[in-house]
């Protein structure tokens, strides 16, 4: 018999594609009345909910015409074939970020500057593998937590892949650096705006209060993922064979090359690297930029060290479009992805979804029912990956919910960023994670049994948090 294989990522996408076609003809569609508020942004009017099949026979009861009344969704069987266009349509500005940042990288890349730097740091932590780990997670953390960045790491999977081959490490430990960061950041946010901002600004706090609660938690848990990150990466120098990704191949795209000079030229592209950087940071704070103004940014980036290394115009088109061609697969998976939301939109059942699994924590004592109020967030954040959809859909619902059980507010808020940060980490749903896991050749199903130890773990440290914090705020 052939040995069974766990379904590759474009596959387990599409299944749930199809599985969410599934849902809706068992799901009633439904939905709670929304109100805009002064930024513009539609939010839930709580215990507003009515499946359309009431709301259309309310309707018709008061005398409405028919015609006018709430029609019923109508889902064709042809639903989940014509989702996928849709999904590479709504996803488009991911889409085409992943191209234009790929092709920049390419470009980059070609300079020997990126290497040259990786180069850098294996000659000074090669023996300290704890500090270049350690060191990694808690700046891209950091990042997380504060601006709110996660699309913008991807451009380093392929570069932090290149570096933990380099010290006899793998693939997987290279996405852990990163996603692991990303996820414990967004879950532990202490000023993300994406997030942690819009979800305080709902539940009718301060924006950024709260924060030393949040910055302890963000401490702990990055000491928590590292050390997890850090026993696997030990297991594998002492037994390569223990490798989760032992059986892929690596010896293409990711080799190391000879010139690792860090020469005046590739330093200069460095500063400009890190001056990009720094110029996002400052519009993201200050003028709400995002995947736009940080592609732009990146393509004069691009520009910047094809001058500055010599590449010619046609060198310079080359490696932009083979850069960005290596992505291709990556852009897909994003686009399918969203196709699972289109879906689910298109029966109106999201909000069905979210009543029904708000309903059982009316009935519990406020300690209680925040840890309930974290595995709603999580398992809702399967069917809205996107953290700031996720607070404008669910943070109107739970924050009066709350208030009904004794939770304090910022508890409410916790609940809610620990399950779309740590969720994140696992969720197929989630374009982002897939599109690194592609990136880094790791199979979903073995970076699930690299993550999942972790995640109880955080998860545990979210309930005792959860329960702090209900004591603490109020």
């Amino acid at each position: 018999m052939k040995k069974l294989r766990f379904p590759d990522s474009l596959v387990l996408i599409f299944g749930m594609i199809l599985l969410a076609q599934l849902l809706t003809y068992v799901v009633p569609a439904g939905e709670y009345d929304r109100e805009t508020n002064n930024k513009g942004r539609a939010l839930v009017i709580p215990n507003t909910y009515q499946t359309l099949t009431d709301k259309r026979a309310e309707a018709l009861a008061n005398g409405t015409p028919e015609t006018e009344a709430p029609a019923l969704p109508e889902i064709p069987p042809s639903t989940f074939l014509t989702a996928i266009p849709r999904g590479l349509e709504k996803g488009a500005d991911v889409i085409f970020f992943v191209f234009l940042v790929g092709g920049v990288i390419g470009v980059i890349r070609a300079t020997g500057a990126i290497d040259a730097l990786i180069g850098t740091a294996l000659r000074t932590f090669s023996g300290h593998p704890l500090w270049l780990v350690g060191g990694m997670v808690s700046l891209f953390a950091i990042g997380s937590s504060t601006i709110g960045m996660a699309e913008e790491y991807m451009p380093f999977i392929p570069i932090l892949v290149t570096m933990c081959l380099a010290i006899k490490l793998d693939a997987i430990v290279a996405v852990a650096i990163v996603y692991v960061a990303a996820g414990v950041g967004y879950g532990c946010a202490a000023l993300n705006p994406f997030t942690v901002l819009i979800a305080q600004d709902i539940a009718g706090l301060e924006p950024a209060s709260g924060q030393l609660f949040r910055w302890v938690l963000l401490a702990i848990c990055v000491a928590v993922g590292v050390h997890h990150i850090m026993r696997y990466a030990t297991t594998i120098a002492k037994n390569p064979s223990r490798s989760l990704v032992q059986d892929i191949d690596y010896k293409k795209g990711f080799e190391m090359p000879e010139d690792l000079r860090l020469t005046p030229a590739r330093i200069a592209i460095l500063a400009v690297f890190v001056i990009a950087i720094v110029i996002f940071v400052y519009g993201v704070k200050l003028h709400g930029w995002y995947l736009i103004e940080l592609a732009a940014i990146f393509l004069t980036l691009g520009i910047c060290a094809a001058l500055i290394s010599g590449l010619s115009p046609n060198q310079t088109s080359s490696k932009f479009t083979k850069g960005a061609a290596e992505l291709t697969t990556t852009a897909l998976l994003i686009g399918f992805a969203r196709a699972i939301q289109v879906v689910l939109d298109d029966a109106r059942i999201t909000d069905s979804v979210i009543h029904a699994l708000a309903q059982p924590l009316k009935q519990t004592e406020p300690e209680l029912a925040s840890i309930g109020m974290l595995a709603v967030q999580s398992i809702c954040n399967f069917f809205i990956p996107s953290g700031s959809g996720q607070a404008y859909v669910t943070m109107p619902i739970m924050a009066p919910l709350g208030e009904i059980t004794g939770i304090p507010a910022q508890a409410t808020v916790l609940a809610y960023q620990f399950g779309d940060g740590f969720t994140n980490m696992i969720a197929p749903t989630n374009a982002l994670l897939m599109g690194m896991l592609v990136l880094g050749r790791i199979p979903y199903q073995r970076w699930l049994r690299f993550l999942l130890p972790l995640l109880i773990k955080l998860y545990l440290i979210a309930a005792i948090a959860l329960v702090v914090a209900v004591k603490f705020f109020g």
